[in-house]
Formats: structure tokens, sequence, C-alpha cells
């Protein structure tokens, strides 16, 4: 069987190394199965909250042209942590006969698609909540949520402690 293969991460914070690493470790999966690498599709940095990845996208029509027989990821929510979307990609792997097998959980049934997919939808509730509040506590600080703002400039400056101070700004006067 050919497998393809998904890999990515989901922040800048992550190495791109972490593909490499999750290559290594499908391509184990892969041969203790007997089956052959079809091709491997990857998002680099970008949230599994979003289905329009370019290399998920690929993955889905490679699907649609049988470019392969079984999918293989790191865990479910590689895929996508959003429970749409991820009933929707289990849904149309199923229509194509094509099985999703993962390092995590094996095989995936409808059972790991409610399960984990309720999980997923949650984790990304309580991440959004989080940086909603971290945020609030930057603004009210006065400090600078992200971003260089037109005619700013960041102000590095060192805290009593040593440490960096980050979302400070000057105002650029040129």
């Amino acid at each position: 069987m050919r497998a393809a293969i998904h890999a990515g991460y989901s922040t800048d914070l992550q190495s791109d190394a972490s593909i490499e690493d999750q290559h290594r470790l499908f391509l184990r999966l892969i041969n203790s199965n007997g089956w052959q690498e079809a091709q491997t599709f990857s998002d680099r940095g970008l949230s599994g909250a979003s289905h329009l990845r370019s290399g998920y996208q690929r993955l889905l029509e490679d699907a649609r042209l049988d470019n392969f027989e079984v999918v293989v990821a790191e865990g479910l929510d590689r895929f996508s942590r959003d429970q749409e979307h991820i009933a929707a990609f289990f849904m149309q792997m199923r229509f194509q006969g094509i099985p999703i097998v993962t390092v995590a959980e094996g095989e995936i049934s409808e059972l790991h698609i409610g399960l984990k997919g309720t999980m997923s939808s949650l984790i990304l509730k309580d991440l959004a909540q989080k940086t909603h509040r971290d945020l609030e506590g930057r603004v009210r600080k006065g400090k600078s949520t992200g971003g260089i703002t037109y005619r700013y400039d960041i102000a590095l400056d060192m805290d009593a402690d040593g440490s960096i101070t980050t979302g400070e700004r000057r105002i650029n006067e040129s």
C-alpha cells in the first residue's frame, strides 16, 4: 500500500526540524506495516485550527486522485483541531476507502473522531481564552500586543533583573 504522510507544526516557536523528526517516526510506522511511502504533505507554522493550509489541501486533492491507499500522521489533531473539519476529513477519506493511521491512536474510527474532535475543540477554546486574557493584560499595562505600528520602533530595554523587556514601543521621530 502506498502511504501518504501528513506532517506539520503550528507555531513559529517550533523548529522546522519537527517535520524531519515526524517523518522519521512515520517511516518506522510505514516500514513496520510493509507499506511504501507515497508522498509527504506538510504545513510549517500554520495552525491546525484552519483547514486552508496548502499541504492539507494537496493531501485532500491527491486522495481524490487515488495517489495513495493510507494516510499517516502523528495524531488526529495534526489534520485539524476543528471538530467539523476533522469529521469532514474522516468522511472524505472513508469515501475514498483510505484508512487514517496515526502513531498516537492507531487506525482512526468514528469513536476517535467524536472524542478527539471534542477534546481538540476544547483545547482551542481554552487557548483562545488564555490568549485573550494575556493580550488584555498587556494592553492594561500600556504594552503592545504585537506587530510594529507605523512610525514606531521596538524599544528593547533591560529590566532590573537583566532580562529584556517586550511590548515597549518608541515614536520614530524621523
